[in-house]
């Protein structure tokens, strides 16, 4: 599904950008330089910037167009779900949430790491950028379409 997703923002971002010569700094949308013949052209984004290929294009896109999944977040959520909101330790009551994460932090993120890549793994959410950001894979298929 990633790759058909893949490429659908690949489509997308060609559409969206124009051919351009960067040696001879002009717009060439037939993809071949009207001045130099060049087929070796970078992607001009309007408003916007010039760059090779159409991952910076994507990214962009995805940036202005679609939210972010905030995973730290969403993790929490889904620890609420199974954990009471508080914790009674002798006779102090805890956020559950913070308790956890000032306690054992080296934990969190490891718990965290794991949901991430289990939410990864089950298809929930996608990345572009090598996981430096996420988005719910249903949210960029609905784009796509």
């Amino acid at each position: 599904m990633k790759n058909e997703i893949q490429q659908k923002l690949e489509q997308i971002a060609l559409s969206r950008s124009i051919p351009f010569c960067y040696g001879c700094y002009k717009e060439a949308p037939t993809g071949c330089c009207s001045s130099c013949g060049s087929d070796d052209l970078m992607r001009l984004l309007p408003g916007v910037g010039c760059e090779w290929g159409t991952d910076w294009v994507i990214r962009h896109i995805l940036e202005t167009e679609l939210d972010a999944v905030d995973l730290e977040e969403a993790f929490e959520e889904s620890i609420r779900e199974f954990y009471p909101e508080e914790t009674t330790v002798g006779w102090m009551t805890f956020d559950t949430i913070t308790l956890m994460k000032e306690n054992d932090p080296v934990g969190w993120r490891c718990a965290l790491a794991d949901h991430i890549s289990n939410e990864e793994s089950d298809g929930t959410i996608i990345s572009f950028d090598n996981g430096a950001t996420y988005y719910r894979t249903e949210d960029i298929a609905d784009f796509v379409q």
